[in-house]
């Protein structure tokens, strides 16, 4: 339509040719605008690149192995370069096995992935700022789409082929036994139980995509509640991210007459005397006796915890900082095994209940010591 535009200025006065030439730079102008991203687009698209470029320095996938022999677990992290967490302990256990072990520069994806992941990041930002079409945008999710499905896959094939290809000389060999970790998720391997999940690198790269998508939804008109309120764009960004939060603070809830004590092996009945730990890798080891907790930290000093949480006595089941509560021992106290100890909120509940049940007060360094002998 704008050459006819143009030819139609010929046969006019200047006047008139003076109007077309406003006419026709309006409607360049407007066909621009229709083709452009609108701001809240933009600002996603750059807050998209910044998830995505903040992968090449975080983990994006950990796999964890948990076993008797190994109560804290051992952990390994898949970065964008390199491997991280246990990697000597489980080469050191492959071995045995059969297994290959695993080293960095055996594998070219440490090497081009880095580059892969800038491109992207990079190129979403690019999109954002300076092409702002949605032709772009379809073309920046597409070609993520296709790198996201071609790593999984790879992910899958390496695990396969490190699974399965096996020493026939190892030094344990379980006919017909494959040890291919589960792709997401959780699989047993003989006495190891496996968990495969994304680190945080693998879910911003997630959260990045998603951001992407909905620059793509938003822009088509396909959702169009989003384009009447400024607010619900930003609270779909937010609670992207806020979905990134996989380690919640706090205790996990102990499920009475369901969770096994971590070191008696008990079932825990009684939520009036039970504890439970938190490791510094997040594992979560659950006691139906505080003095359950006490022996299992004196068997594995090596383990750092990172908190330890108490039942509270008068609580229904409720757990609370075992460091900051107050504690009576002894008396008319009679727990599962015959630890004798309550824990409170408040130093006048505790010492109430000491004189109640011919109870002695002490506190948690007092404990510590005791229970250690």
């Amino acid at each position: 339509m704008l050459p006819y535009l143009s030819i139609l200025n010929f046969g006019f006065d200047q006047k008139s040719q003076q109007q077309f030439f406003v006419l026709n730079q309006i409607f360049k102008q407007n066909l621009f605008i229709m083709n452009s991203i609108s701001r809240n687009s933009t600002a996603m698209l750059i807050l998209s690149g910044i998830c995505i470029l903040s992968a090449i320095f975080l983990p994006i996938w950990n796999i964890y192995l948990d076993a008797p022999q190994y109560p804290e677990g051992l952990g390994l992290s898949i970065y964008a370069n390199k491997l991280g967490g246990d990697v000597d302990i489980i080469n050191g256990l492959n071995h045995y096995i059969g297994m290959k072990t695993l080293h960095a520069e055996e594998f070219i994806e440490f090497t081009v992935l880095p580059y892969i992941i800038g491109f992207f990041g990079i190129l979403a930002i690019i999109t954002g700022l300076f092409l702002k079409t949605k032709k772009s945008v379809i073309i920046l999710l597409v070609s993520f789409l296709i790198f996201g499905i071609l790593a999984m896959y790879d992910f899958w094939r390496w695990e396969y082929n490190y699974g399965h290809n096996l020493d026939p000389n190892a030094a344990i060999i379980v006919p017909g036994m494959a040890y291919q970790p589960p792709l997401i998720g959780f699989k047993q391997l003989l006495n190891f139980g496996a968990y495969s999940i994304p680190a945080i690198g693998g879910w911003l790269m997630l959260v990045g995509g998603v951001l992407i998508g909905l620059v793509y939804v938003c822009e088509a008109g396909i959702i169009k509640m989003f384009s009447r309120s400024k607010g619900k764009v930003a609270s779909m960004v937010f609670f992207c991210i806020f979905l990134t939060n996989c380690s919640p603070e706090g205790p996990d809830p102990i499920i009475l007459n369901k969770d096994i004590c971590s070191f008696c092996k008990m079932n825990i009945s009684d939520g009036h005397f039970g504890a439970e730990i938190i490791t510094e890798k997040g594992r979560i080891f659950k006691f139906d006796d505080i003095s359950c907790m006490m022996a299992y930290k004196s068997q594995h000093q090596d383990s750092k915890i990172k908190n330890h949480y108490v039942h509270h006595y008068t609580g229904d089941n409720e757990l609370i900082p075992a460091e900051n509560a107050y504690y009576i021992q002894g008396g008319t106290l009679k727990s599962p095994m015959a630890g004798n100890v309550a824990a409170f909120n408040s130093e006048t509940e505790a010492s109430q209940q000491a004189a109640n049940l011919n109870a002695q007060s002490t506190d948690w360094n007092h404990l510590t010591q005791v229970f250690a002998k």
